[in-house]
C-alpha cells in the first residue's frame, strides 16, 4: 500500500538531488573492521554505548549510488590498519574492482601501510602516501603460546581427548610446544594467504608474480623508497588531494559520504513483494541456547570469549520459517563462525537440511566456516569462500580441566558424594579413567564419524576421499577448492546470483536478510517436515565441557 507514496517521494528527492553540484570524490575513513552483513538490531540502550558498525554490505551500496552518478568521479579511501581478515578484504577488493569497472577512480590514501592496507590499497588506481609515512614489513606470520607449562604451575592440567593431532585446539592448553602437525598446518595456511597475496599485487600492479614477490620480501620502505620503486604512485599530504585529484588547476571537491549522500540519486524503491532470495547468518561461536551479541565489543578478537554466539535455539525456528516461506524462492547461508558446540551445530544442520529440500540453498563462507561451521555448511547446494576462508577442520575433540592441584594449594579441600558410577566423568577433581578415556574416545567418535557421512553426503565423496582433507585439517578457501570442500570463489554477491540461477529467477530478484521470528517453530508447522562476565565465563566453559566440541583452532592470519 505504501508503494505509490514512496515511489513519488523517491521521483522528488532524485530531482532535488540532481539541482547543484555533486562531490568530485567521496572520501571514506576506513579505521574500523567492517563486518561482511550490517550488525543485527540490539537493544536500545546499546545505541548509547557504541557506535553501529559500517558493514560490507552497506558499503557496497554507497559505492552503487556513488556508480550511479555521473557527476561523481570517484572515492579515496583513507586507510588505517584495522582488524580484518584476507578473506574479509578480499570482499574488498572485490567492491573497488566494482566501482571502478563502473568507470570511477579509486584513490588509496594512508600515513603508513601494513600488509593488510597495502593488499587493499593495490586494487585501487593510485597508492598515495603521507610524506615521511612508510611501508611497513609485509608478509604473514602466527605465533602459538602454550600454557601446559603454566597452568601446571598453578596446579591445573588440562586433559583432553582429540580426534587427530591436526584437531589442535586443545593444543594451547594441553602441550608445551608447538607439534609437528600444527606447524605444518599452520605453514601451509599462511603459505597459501601470501601467494594470495603476492598473486594480487602483482596483478594489481602489473608486474610479474616474481618482481611481486620481490617488493612484498624488500619491506619496509621509507617513503622516498616507496615511490622510487613504484611501490607508492604519490607522496602527497592529505590536504593536497584536491589540487592533485583536480588536476589543471583546478581543485575536486571532495566530500564525506553525510554530505554527498544529499546529493546522490536514492535507488529506484522496490515493492517489497513477490519472491525473493532470503539470507540468513550463523556468526560466532555455536552454542546450545539462543544467538547473542556481545553488549560491548572488546578491542581485540579473544577466542571464544570475545565473540557473538549464534545458538541452535534461534537459528532452527529461523531455518524452519525460511523453508515455509513461500515468496523465499532461495535462501543463501552466511556462516562466519569458527564452530563450537557439535550438538547445536547438528540441530542447525538438520533444520537448515529443511531448506535444502524445499529450494535451492547457497553457502557463502565469510572469514572463517570451519568445524561446526563447516557442519553447518553441508546441507547447501552450492558453497562460495573468499580465497583466504578459513574452513574444513572436519573434527571433534573433547576435555576438560583438572583443577584439584589447583585447590590444593589454595588449602582448600572439596570432598564429593556421587551416585552413578560415570556421574563424575566431566568433573574437575582428577583427569580421565582409562575408562573414562575410552567412553569419551567413543563418543567422539561416533560424533566425527556423523560428521564424515555429512560432508560426504553432500559433497559426493566416499569415506575414503574424505578422510585425507579431514582429521582436523583446516585449510584456506582456495585449498578447499582444490579439494572439494567449497565449490566456488567468492562472497555473498556470487552466493545470491548463484541462488538466483538455482531457482530460475531474473537478475533483479531482491535478497534481503530474514530476521528470527519473535515466537517459536515448532518442527509440526512444517507442512512437509519429517552480560560481559557472563560470556567470559561461558567462553572458557565451552572447552571445560565433557560433550564432543567442534571447535577450529585459533589460528591467527590476520595480516595487521
Amino acid at each position: 500500500m505504501t508503494y505509490p507514496f514512496r515511489y513519488v517521494w523517491w521521483l522528488l528527492s532524485s530531482l532535488w538531488r540532481s539541482i547543484g553540484r555533486a562531490p568530485d570524490y567521496v572520501i571514506f575513513v576506513l579505521d574500523d573492521g567492517l563486518p561482511t552483513l550490517p550488525d543485527p538490531p540490539g537493544p536500545f540502550w546499546q545505541r548509547f554505548v557504541s557506535r553501529p558498525r559500517l558493514s560490507v554490505k552497506e558499503l557496497g551500496d554507497r559505492f552503487d549510488a556513488i556508480a550511479r552518478d555521473r557527476r561523481t568521479k570517484g572515492v579515496v579511501l583513507h586507510l588505517r590498519p584495522v582488524p580484518m581478515s584476507m578473506a574479509s578484504l578480499q570482499d574488498m577488493r572485490e567492491l573497488v574492482s566494482k566501482l571502478r569497472g563502473a568507470g570511477k577512480r579509486v584513490i588509496a590514501w594512508a600515513p603508513f601501510y601494513t600488509t593488510g592496507t597495502y593488499y587493499l590499497a593495490s586494487a585501487c588506481d593510485e597508492i598515495l602516501l603521507m610524506p615521511a609515512g612508510l611501508v611497513r614489513p609485509l608478509g604473514f606470520s602466527s605465533t602459538g603460546v602454550f600454557l601446559a607449562d603454566g597452568l601446571a604451575r598453578v596446579g591445573i592440567k588440562a586433559d583432553f581427548v582429540q580426534i587427530s593431532p591436526y584437531k589442535s585446539a586443545p593444543d594451547p592448553l594441553t602441550k608445551s610446544k608447538m607439534t609437528p602437525e600444527q606447524r605444518e598446518q599452520v605453514t601451509w595456511l599462511l603459505a597459501s594467504n601470501h601467494q594470495e597475496l603476492v598473486r594480487s599485487i602483482g596483478e594489481s600492479r602489473g608486474i610479474e608474480f616474481d618482481a611481486a614477490a620481490k617488493l612484498v620480501d624488500d619491506s619496509p620502505y621509507t617513503d622516498s623508497v616507496a615511490l622510487e620503486k613504484h611501490v607508492v604512485d604519490g607522496l602527497l599530504p592529505e590536504e593536497q588531494l584536491p589540487d592533485h585529484l583536480g588536476g589543471h588547476g583546478q581543485r575536486a571537491r571532495i566530500a564525506t559520504w553525510d554530505q554527498a549522500r544529499r546529493r546522490l540519486r536514492a535507488p529506484r524503491p522496490t515493492t517489497g513483494r513477490g519472491r525473493y532470495v532470503a539470507i540468513m547468518r550463523i556468526e560466532g561461536t555455536i552454542v546450545d541456547g539462543r544467538t547473542e551479541s556481545l553488549p560491548i565489543r572488546p578491542p581485540i578478537d579473544i577466542p571464544l570469549v570475545g565473540q557473538d554466539r549464534a545458538g541452535d535455539l534461534s537459528v532452527v525456528p529461523l531455518a524452519r520459517q525460511v523453508a515455509a516461506d513461500k515468496n523465499a524462492a532461495a535462501a543463501v547461508l552466511f556462516v562466519n563462525s569458527r564452530g563450537g558446540s557439535s550438538t547445536a551445530s547438528e540441530a542447525m544442520r538438520q533444520a537448515i537440511e529443511l531448506i535444502a529440500k524445499r529450494k535451492p540453498l547457497v553457502v557463502a563462507m565469510g572469514s572463517a566456516a570451519a568445524s561446526g561451521g563447516y557442519l553447518v555448511a553441508t546441507p547447501g547446494q552450492w558453497i562460495v569462500a573468499r580465497p583466504s576462508t578459513l574452513t574444513g577442520s572436519i573434527g571433534v575433540f573433547t576435555g576438560k580441566l583438572v583443577t584439584s592441584d589447583l585447590f590444593s594449594k589454595l588449602l582448600v579441600n572439596r570432598e564429593t558424594v556421587a551416585f552413578g558410577k560415570h556421574v563424575t566423568l566431566e568433573g574437575d577433581d582428577d583427569p580421565f579413567t582409562d575408562e573414562e578415556r575410552t567412553i569419551v574416545q567413543q563418543e567422539i567418535g561416533r560424533v566425527y564419524e556423523l560428521f564424515l557421512e555429512s560432508v560426504g553426503s553432500s559433497r559426493g565423496m566416499t569415506r575414503d576421499e574424505v578422510h585425507p582433507v579431514a582429521g582436523g585439517r583446516v585449510w584456506t578457501g582456495s585449498q578447499a577448492l582444490e579439494r572439494k570442500l567449497v565449490d566456488e570463489l567468492g562472497g555473498v554477491d556470487a552466493a545470491v546470483r548463484k541462488a538466483r540461477s538455482l531457482a530460475g529467477l531474473k537478475d533483479t530478484t531482491p535478497a534481503r536478510e530474514v530476521r528470527a521470528p519473535r515466537r517459536p517453530v515448532p518442527p509440526r508447522a512444517m507442512p512437509t517436515a519429517a552480560g560481559l562476565l557472563g560470556y567470559v565465563l561461558e567462553g572458557i566453559g565451552l572447552l571445560s565441557r565433557a560433550p564432543a566440541l567442534a571447535v577450529m583452532e585459533y589460528i591467527p592470519t590476520d595480516p595487521f
